[in-house]
């Protein structure tokens, strides 16, 4: 039986060593694209093929590479693994389609309300499934709060994107005067910013992946594997963590998962202010940047994603041990001259 072939992007992000890894274990032939040239990217060395890619940021340009790339290496499964790639491809699943390629992520409707952290909150929220954090769109702000200067806000608060991704644009506001700046920085974008209070914690990345079971098409299972989050990188990567199993924060994202319609795999950010009390930060609907703990823990997230868009069933989660898991970087030759 001729190999399926994988066509994973943004090879040089922090997922994708583990994701090129998990599909090649599951028998794929894997092909990888990124911005950067070859000898750039160190997990050029480990897919099968390599094309540099364009920026996402100029769609149609984007588009066009891909079809090409799907078409002379017969892909059969695109796994995006960045925001920006996931905001072109969400409207191209039919044009995909078409080439006989299957699109790895949630529904449309899904990402659409993922990627939008004003909407994502309210439909929790309105779900009652998971504790979520008092937000204000800074419009709202600004028509209510001007004439008092900000003095009456509770600070520290933070300002953030709607739309933001890997904490960019993100912003820690201390007091009044600060607020006054920002607020006259933001003037003309307060329609795309929000504002929430600053809570004190570790963050808790969860990695989570539904998809059915065997023998019960109509039926679904929700994987969760939370990891608390001790070091980060600036951009939110977790580098040091702490991989933990609690039935109540499993269960509110299995809840989460279904009230969203995730489909595959997704990860969700939790502020932890204390035992038990976790409120939900947002949904970034790809692989985390740690999903490689979640592997070296004991489930292999990448394999039964790529499960669930083939129609397989995903597999339960097992026994996982708590235990602390740690990132460092390694150097690589890429070419030699």
């Amino acid at each position: 039986m001729e190999k399926k072939t994988v066509l994973v992007t943004a090879i040089g992000s922090f997922s994708a060593a583990s994701v090129i890894g998990s599909c090649k274990k599951e028998g794929y032939r894997v092909v990888g694209c990124d911005i950067y040239p070859a000898e750039w990217v160190a997990s050029s060395l480990e897919v099968d093929r390599f094309y540099q890619a364009p920026l996402a940021a100029d769609a149609e340009l984007y588009l066009e590479f891909l079809e090409r790339v799907c078409r002379e290496e017969g892909i059969d499964f695109l796994i995006p693994l960045t925001d920006a790639e996931i905001d072109v491809l969400n409207g191209w699943r039919a044009a995909a389609g078409k080439l006989g390629v299957v699109v790895c992520l949630s529904p449309e409707k899904t990402i659409g309300v993922c990627r939008d952290k004003w909407a994502a909150a309210r439909r929790l929220a309105e779900a009652r499934v998971c504790r979520t954090i008092p937000t204000r769109r800074l419009t709202e702000v600004l028509a209510e709060e001007a004439d008092t200067g900000y003095e009456l806000l509770d600070y520290p608060l933070i300002l953030k994107p709607v739309h933001g991704r890997s904490s960019q644009g993100l912003r820690i506001v201390q007091d009044a005067g600060q607020m006054r700046l920002e607020m006259e920085r933001l003037r003309l974008l307060t329609d795309f910013y929000l504002m929430q209070p600053k809570i004190e914690g570790y963050v808790v990345t969860v990695d989570v992946v539904r998809g059915t079971i065997r023998d019960g098409q109509s039926a679904d299972r929700v994987v969760c594997l939370p990891r608390r989050e001790l070091l980060r990188t600036g951009n939110g990567a977790g580098t040091s963590v702490y991989v933990f199993r609690d039935a109540r924060l499993e269960k509110q994202c299995a809840a989460a998962a279904r009230v969203l319609d995730i489909r595959g795999c997704v990860n969700f950010e939790f502020v932890e202010e204390g035992d038990g009390i976790w409120y939900f930060l947002e949904c970034n609907p790809r692989f985390s940047g740690g999903v490689a703990f979640s592997c070296m823990a004991g489930y292999d997230m990448a394999v039964n994603h790529l499960r669930c868009f083939a129609g397989e069933p995903i597999a339960p989660l097992g026994e996982i041990r708590n235990q602390y898991l740690v990132k460092r970087y390694a150097e690589y030759c890429t070419k030699v001259e």
